[in-house]
């Protein structure tokens, strides 16, 4: 996925748009996409530093991958438009 991003698209946003689920700044406003290949992207807060340290032994994280959270309600919203399969 990381090195063939350039030929992807973002096909839909997955659940409620950042503006109805109450962000009016356009700042830390998590949102979930899924892409035209059939994976996701994810805008979050990059945490990578504070969580790195405290993954499970069997994680595994590449240099290139970030580690970062979204909110609860961004998800939950988001749980009707993610496919089952």
């Amino acid at each position: 996925m990381h090195s063939d991003v350039q030929s992807v698209s973002v096909r839909r946003r997955l659940g409620d748009s950042p503006r109805k689920r109450g962000c009016l700044t356009l700042e830390t406003c998590p949102d979930l996409f899924e892409l035209s290949d059939g994976n996701f992207a994810v805008i979050g807060t990059d945490v990578t530093e504070a969580l790195d340290p405290l993954l499970p032994p069997d994680a595994g994280r590449a240099d290139y991958e970030r580690i970062v959270v979204i909110t609860r309600e961004t998800l939950l919203r988001a749980k009707r438009d993610i496919p089952d399969v």
